[in-house]
């Protein structure tokens, strides 16, 4: 039995559990499972098939995001309330994707309707300031222990916004990212997000791989937990690198954590080489605690970004951080724009969410994903899997691969195989996790014992036919 004393976790507040012993998945074996879970999704799907080919006719690829697509086609949905999702063949799903965080408090959390419907009683757009945006300012302030915000309305323009804060701070124009990492499709952003391994070049100094219809910049890049590789960075580039941004735990890569004392240090190096480190918490955010994984790291960035989580559903997001940065918006040098940033509906959100998210609520929330980690932990254990559980927040996910996952190159080393037909297996018995080979599951405030027990059921079940 997996006890919270076996958890091999650097940190009291991350999570990682890695089984003593294991055995190898033969290729054969998941293929087999991939061909049959792939038949019954196209036997089970057939409105989901049709609504895609409607789709494609308006829509690239059939979607309104790209990350929305998959072959032969996606599940298309009606509707959605409290934890579970109806799609267009009449399925009930489980959602444990819930938006990537953004649906926190559940699908028509009754706290949000509440709090929307009020703001429609008012307006849905004042383009002026506003008491609402005042009060969500500060409520976001306080919670993030952050001195002034600006709202945005995507967490691309979070990130973009930030990085041109510290650009007219510093006066300096290159951006270091971490080899991996995704901040949205600003386009410095998407160089090296998940580069081919044939282009990266050297494991200690990656190369930049950067897409041919971008215009980037100054971008550099560095792998995640790796102190030398970013002292060498400094060392070389400091003069010319306005900002170092990061995502304190990587979560575009199913859940990295940070090593004991790697941000620490990097706190440490910005200071020394006057580069301004920007937390990315668009994924993050309230879904690592109630204020963050800044707070709850015990590390403090110079300018932090937020979507998803804030706003209970609706299109928001924000930066901000210490004025002495956020004096550069005041002064003009990088005036911040948008007709519909502070908009009184997604101002509500704010509310709402404020009202939600208690620290006890989103404790409760950890302590069931804590459980589901901790049973699938057993599993793993039973079945001999060649993987391992890692968990942050009301995050968790089953990354396989029995060595910790410490950067990129460690997740493309993952058995992505077996992956895809634990997330298909899943989803043909009506749970729904991240298209995408993640493995990434959120427990929202929508989800109890009973969501719980399908979670870890369904694994049970996925591990009985992978060893069959």
């Amino acid at each position: 039995m997996t006890t919270q004393s076996a958890i091999q976790s650097h940190h009291s507040n991350t999570y990682r559990y890695l089984p003593a012993t294991s055995l190898p998945i033969s290729p054969e074996k998941v293929a087999s499972v991939l061909k049959s879970e792939w038949e019954l999704f196209t036997k089970g799907t057939h409105a989901s098939a049709l609504e895609s080919k409607r789709a494609f006719s308006s829509l690239p690829l059939g979607v309104t995001s790209s990350f929305q697509h998959w072959d032969p086609y996606p599940i298309s949905i009606t509707s959605a309330s409290g934890a579970y999702m109806t799609d267009v063949d009449g399925r009930q799903l489980l959602d444990l994707s819930m938006g990537f965080g953004a649906m926190l408090a559940g699908h028509l959390n009754p706290i949000v309707v509440e709090e929307i419907q009020t703001s429609l009683s008012q307006g849905m757009l004042f383009v002026t300031p506003s008491p609402t945006s005042t009060d969500a300012a500060e409520r976001i302030c306080k919670r993030f222990g952050i001195d002034q915000v600006r709202f945005t309305n995507s967490g691309t323009e979070s990130t973009m916004y930030a990085v041109r804060v510290a650009r007219s701070a510093t006066e300096k124009m290159g951006i270091l990212k971490i080899e991996g990492g995704y901040h949205g499709s600003y386009d410095p952003f998407v160089v090296s997000s998940k580069p081919a391994l044939d282009l990266v070049g050297d494991e200690e100094n990656p190369t930049p791989v950067i897409d041919a219809n971008l215009v980037p910049g100054v971008i550099y890049v560095v792998p995640f937990n790796n102190i030398e590789s970013l002292e060498r960075m400094f060392e070389k580039n400091a003069k010319s690198i306005a900002c170092f941004i990061v995502e304190p735990v990587l979560e575009n890569l199913a859940i990295v954590l940070p090593d004991a004392g790697y941000l620490e240090r990097v706190r440490e190096l910005c200071d020394q080489y006057n580069v301004v480190l920007i937390f990315d918490e668009v994924k993050t955010g309230l879904t690592a605690g109630a204020h963050g994984a800044s707070a709850r790291l015990g590390v403090k960035p110079d300018l932090i970004t937020l979507a998803k989580s804030i706003g209970g559903g609706l299109p928001l997001a924000a930066f901000g951080g210490k004025k002495k940065y956020m004096d550069f918006v005041s002064n003009g040098k990088m005036a911040h724009f948008g007709t519909f940033n502070g908009n009184p509906l997604a101002m509500a959100g704010v509310r709402a969410i404020d009202r939600i998210c208690t620290d006890k609520a989103l404790a409760a929330a950890e302590v069931l994903n804590l459980q589901a980690l901790t049973r699938i932990g057993d599993i793993i254990d039973e079945y001999q899997l060649p993987a391992h559980t890692v968990g942050f927040g009301v995050k968790g996910c089953v990354t396989w691969s029995t060595t910790p996952v410490r950067n990129y190159r460690d997740y493309k080393a993952t058995d992505f195989g077996v992956a895809e037909a634990h997330w298909l297996f899943a989803l043909n018995r009506g749970i729904i996790t991240p298209p995408g080979l993640d493995e990434q599951w959120l427990i929202s405030l929508a989800h109890g014992q009973t969501e719980i027990d399908l979670l870890v059921e369904d694994f049970r079940e996925f591990a009985k036919v992978i060893r069959a």
